[in-house]
């Protein structure tokens, strides 16, 4: 049922239902992410990006035709205004070495791959069922 909800088209004459944000792909390479967006006719100075806690930010604006009047429309599927798009991350990221270009209305950023940190090993040890008790007495003494 999925698969054919995504091959119908649900544009109708006037109305069509689409997404006001970029289309992404995250690709996982050897040492780093690779974030692609599509963004036609997008311009340096209209976007924004910001990386923090596992979390990366893409926020921009698609401007008006200016050479055509609102009033000149007859069909308009292309999204204008201001968008935001948040997304996960897969893994941890070199918040520090990231950069970004945009090429021909994509967007490409490049997340680097943080060191995977190693499971470290934690000591149990057994007490006595006494050792709590004179634990806590010990605690509500050195606190009064």
């Amino acid at each position: 049922m999925d698969r054919w909800l995504r091959s119908v088209n649900f544009t109708m004459e006037g109305v069509r239902a689409g997404r006001a944000y970029p289309a992404v792909n995250i690709y996982e390479l050897d040492d780093e992410f690779l974030l692609t967006a599509e963004l036609p006719g997008a311009r340096v100075e209209d976007l924004e990006l910001s990386v923090s806690g596992g979390v990366v930010t893409l926020r921009g604006a698609r401007g008006a035709e200016t050479d055509v009047n609102e009033e000149r429309f007859r069909r308009s599927e292309r999204p204008r205004g201001v968008w935001e798009r948040t997304l996960t991350l897969p893994a941890r990221v070199r918040e520090d070495d990231l950069h970004a270009e945009l090429t021909n209305g994509v967007l490409r950023l490049h997340l680097p791959k943080a060191p995977s940190t190693q499971a470290r090993q934690i000591r149990v040890v057994e007490r006595s069922a006494e050792a709590p008790e004179s634990a806590s007495a010990a605690e509500g003494t050195s606190a009064s």
